[in-house]
């Protein structure tokens, strides 16, 4: 398997999700994968769980069936300085951090407003992947997201479930947008499932079909080796 991480799943825990955190490493390790990250939504996403389960993530063994677990979160970014909804207490006890834009958590606001609040969270020294970056209803200064992600070492994350026909962020030709600008820079991505359900964990079909068709550099995809992505985690 070339892509042998996934750093973006949700459990029963997110309450919009369907697996339980032993389904998705099982299925992890079906599919080959050497490593999975556990990110359910913090606590300001409606039906997830309080901050004590996050607190608590450190009886999870670091591997499973052979699949090195890693404990993450998907934190909210709540206002347009990009803000986070996760104390720093939480945060370093953490091995990953996804900031996103989400509509419950914050408003839709214009592309300078939602560009500020993407940035801002890049700023926060325990952010290491910026969540769906592609969404529409966010919509983004790509020029200026890429080079704030090049400059505090940040990936932007291709997210496969963005490109399901089923979904709502429709979000194929923003990452197309965005994919060509990190080539321009020379900035670095993630392929990322964001699995609500355990079968979709590692499925990387839609964006595969898409850095192809660009011809997207390889080199610039850190799913192929778990030490390219702890180059990050550990920035």
């Amino acid at each position: 398997m070339e892509y042998i991480l996934d750093v973006h799943t949700h459990t029963i825990v997110s309450g919009h999700a369907y697996s339980t955190m032993q389904e998705v490493v099982e299925q992890a390790a079906k599919k080959g994968l050497e490593l999975v990250a556990i990110t359910d939504h913090a606590p300001t996403m409606p039906g997830s769980a309080h901050m004590f389960y996050f607190s608590n993530l450190s009886v999870i063994p670091h591997f499973i069936n052979g699949v090195e677990v890693l404990k993450g979160i998907e934190a909210n970014i709540i206002n347009y300085d990009g803000d986070i909804d996760v104390d720093t207490t939480i945060l370093e006890q953490l091995d990953i951090v996804i900031a996103s834009l989400h509509p419950p958590c914050i408003e839709f606001g214009d592309i300078e407003q939602n560009t500020n609040a993407i940035i801002g969270a890049m700023k926060n020294p325990y952010v290491k992947v910026i969540g769906h970056p592609d969404d529409g209803r966010f919509p983004l200064d790509y020029d200026r997201v890429v080079k704030a992600a090049k400059e505090h070492e940040v990936l932007l994350e291709v997210n496969n479930s963005s490109m399901n026909p089923k979904g709502f962020r429709k979000g194929t030709e923003n990452i197309k947008t965005m994919l060509q600008k990190c080539m321009e820079e020379n900035v670095s991505v993630i392929l990322s499932s964001d699995a609500h359900v355990s079968y979709d964990v590692g499925k990387f079909d839609s964006a595969i079909k898409l850095i192809d068709e660009i011809n997207f550099p390889k080199e610039l995809i850190v799913n192929t080796s778990v030490e390219k992505l702890k180059r990050y985690l550990k920035g």
